[in-house]
């Protein structure tokens, strides 16, 4: 599903990427976890097309497409989303407004026919519910006034309704309780746990994994990844910190 090889990017002319490679297949969640300043979050940017990084070298591949000569709104509609370490808010406009218009531009742009109002709202009222939203929160503006825990639940519910086929999540654990913490991550679960879907899920901390068990777990540091292995690699991060492991 998503190809990424020897990959450099750099911003205002610092380079934080640098040989990047990664395998993502249908069905696989990979965990990217690292020291601060290794690349993880650039890593996300460069996949969402965030204006400002520059991809100097390498290639991206997703369903068999280069990605990287897509626009973000067109990464979008092929099936990739983009959750933030910090959601934005966007004052004035509604969650149910931001969150049909962005779903029926991706149905229009895959020829697909828009929902209308009263099957989005059934659409949204259940995703709400299944991440333990208020759906109220669902007529107030997108984040505006929303807690930590809860930007990251509406998140949650944006990635249910759009449904991706690659989720690519950075640091959704940032700001949650425990609770909230198991919400998401069961979340993350019944959304993205398909034969035909995938997740790159980037953390600094091995808790969201006990409830989002991957099948990788890879060491970002220094612009790259310099390990791999399966999930007891994130538990050998926790005793031994990303120095010892790294070295």
């Amino acid at each position: 599903m998503l190809h990424i090889e020897n990959l450099h990017a750099e911003i205002d002319g610092k380079p934080i990427l640098k040989g990047l490679s990664l395998a993502v297949n249908a069905g696989e969640i990979h965990a990217i976890m690292g020291p601060n300043g290794a690349g993880k979050s650039t890593l996300g940017y460069v996949l969402g097309g965030r204006p400002g990084y520059e991809v100097t070298e390498g290639s991206v591949q997703f369903d068999g497409e280069d990605l990287l000569e897509r626009e973000p709104h067109e990464r979008a509609a092929a099936g990739l989303f983009l959750g933030f370490q910090y959601p934005v808010e966007i004052p004035g406009v509604s969650n149910l407004q931001f969150l049909r218009e962005s779903l029926n531009a991706q149905r229009r742009a895959r020829g697909e026919e828009p929902l209308s109002g009263g099957e989005f709202i059934k659409l949204a009222r259940e995703q709400a519910g299944l991440l333990a939203l208020d759906p109220e929160m669902l007529k107030r503006p997108v984040n505006v006034g929303f807690s930590g825990g809860e930007k990251k639940r509406n998140e949650m519910v944006q990635m249910g309704i759009l449904a991706p086929k690659l989720a690519v999540l950075d640091e959704t654990d940032s700001g949650l309780d425990i609770d909230a913490l198991r919400v998401v991550g069961e979340g993350i679960n019944r959304i993205m746990r398909a034969s035909d879907r995938a997740v790159v899920l980037i953390t600094h901390y091995q808790r969201l994994l006990d409830y989002v068990r991957p099948d990788f777990v890879h060491v970002l540091a220094d612009g790259r990844i310099v390990r791999s292995g399966g999930p007891e690699l994130a538990h050998e991060l926790e005793r031994e910190g990303y120095a010892g492991v790294v070295a």
